[in-house]
């Protein structure tokens, strides 16, 4: 019952709580259903919460986003609701209420709140692997500093609740947010680390005593106790403020591992990405990709703002590393070398790629080809665009070889066919084609139109599962 309701009550609710009545004529054929008993009495409380003084505070930034969310926090396939709220000259101004359903309705058992001027963000992860999920939430204490907390929901037995200006009904004593840690953060990534089947929690901040550098901290579960504590520190390269991306991977041999990006200008004004690569040798988080003679990363390439990705599908993790392809006039280009590492911090070179990052697209390069193509981009129209690649001998550029097209326009199901055209993929009202100059066809490096299908690879923005800094 509660899961067929959920989109319903997802799509009504907003109306409920504006005060919009719907007619009840037995004439109109568009009479929304009545909403569940349930839900009305939910709808109700909410009322009454905002008429108690509150606003909705939804969370600013991740996946989790809408101000009331429907998330099965304990394993029994059936949604919790959690609402987001912000009381104005408070102490304490944000508040999260949870409610459980019971028999007839939804029951208010659960409220965490928080000091700060906003919700930055929410992550539900069962991390302690109990079946019970943990709330993570990012608190924006100000506009520099923001606290991370989280949370676990403990039935204590009849411990009250916090209670709320509003003064919801009792909660009963169902459920207690305990708070397992918190601390001041700029990045944050969960993890299982150090392989035990329990999800760890990896903190980045800045450490204030050596003059803005950053640090990240390694919090691990205690024991047989539900609290997660600090067990271990390890240097980063780069300042808070210079961290692109903070995501969790894995090294050649499949080990977990979290890659840290971050940017470094030069005095040259050349942007350079810098990355870390953290993981786990008992009893320390360790930084691999330090240099012990520089204090930093050995890991740092051009920024093309590319991330860390397993670029192949072979399961580990790859850190981009671009080359100044032959130039064009005035125009560069480049290929991107990628390469995994393996427990000792040693990179392999897995595969090189061309990324046409403005039309959305990128080609994993036969090997063969590395050192005799070049590219050039035509993107001057606003329906048809095409990046074109030449055969390269020495540091001269040669005769054209083949041009890939991006082609969104009403007529571009013909374009996508005509003069030779062939069809590499469609996504959405985009359709990328092919063609194929005489002169690939002779080349001796040339690879089928099948293959090189197999190689290109439509670029798809995913919503990241913590919050969306990391990506």
């Amino acid at each position: 019952m509660m899961r067929r309701w959920s989109c319903l009550l997802i799509l009504l609710l907003p109306l409920l709580l504006s005060g919009c009545m719907f007619s009840a004529s037995a004439e109109s054929l568009y009479d929304l259903p009545a909403l569940p008993e349930e839900y009305q009495t939910l709808s109700a409380q909410l009322n009454d919460i905002l008429s108690g003084g509150a606003e909705y505070a939804a969370p600013q930034s991740g996946s989790n986003l809408p101000p009331v969310q429907m998330v099965d926090l304990d394993g029994d396939n059936s949604d919790e609701v959690l609402a987001f709220f912000r009381f104005s000259g408070e102490e304490r101004p944000l508040r999260i209420y949870i409610f459980q359903a019971g028999e007839d309705a939804y029951e208010p058992v659960a409220t965490i709140d928080g000091s700060g001027t906003a919700i930055q963000s929410v992550l539900y992860d069962d991390m302690d692997g109990d079946g019970v999920r943990e709330i993570i939430v990012s608190w924006s204490v100000s506009a520099e500093v923001q606290s991370l907390s989280v949370y676990a929901l403990e039935k204590p037995g009849p411990v009250p609740l916090n209670p709320p200006p509003s003064e919801p009904p009792d909660a009963g004593g169902k459920l207690e947010p305990v708070r397992l840690m918190s601390t001041p953060y700029a990045r944050y990534s969960v993890a299982d680390l150090d392989g035990d089947g329990q999800r760890e929690l990896v903190v980045v901040r800045s450490d204030e005593a050596e003059g803005g550098t950053s640090l990240a901290d390694y919090y691990d579960w205690d024991g047989g106790s539900s609290a997660l504590s600090l067990r271990s520190t390890a240097r980063l390269s780069s300042t808070v403020a210079a961290l692109q991306g903070m995501q969790v991977g894995a090294l050649q041999e499949g080990e977990a591992a979290i890659f840290v990006t971050g940017r470094d200008t030069g005095s040259d004004g050349v942007s350079r990405a810098v990355t870390d690569i953290l993981v786990y040798r008992e009893p320390d988080l360790m930084n691999i990709a330090l240099s012990s003679d520089t204090g930093v990363s050995g890991l740092i390439a051009r920024s093309l703002n590319l991330q860390p990705a397993d670029i192949n599908a072979d399961g580990a993790t790859e850190v981009p590393n671009p080359a100044e392809l032959v130039p064009d006039g005035e125009e560069q280009y480049w290929k991107i070398y990628w390469y995994s590492y393996d427990a000792e911090g040693a990179g392999e070179l897995q595969v090189i790629t061309y990324h046409d990052q403005a039309d959305g697209w990128y080609l994993l390069i036969p090997d063969a080809w590395d050192g005799y193509f070049a590219v050039r981009q035509n993107n001057t129209g606003s329906t048809v665009h095409s990046t074109t690649f030449y055969r390269v001998q020495g540091r001269s550029i040669q005769e054209e070889l083949l041009t890939i097209y991006t082609l969104t326009g009403t007529n571009r199901e013909a374009l996508a066919t005509s003069s030779g055209r062939v069809i590499l993929r469609r996504r959405g009202d985009t359709i990328y084609a092919v063609s194929f100059s005489d002169k690939y066809l002779s080349w001796h490096r040339a690879i089928s139109a099948e293959e090189l299908a197999d190689r290109f690879v439509p670029i798809i923005n995913r919503w990241t599962t913590t919050d969306p800094t990391f990506s």
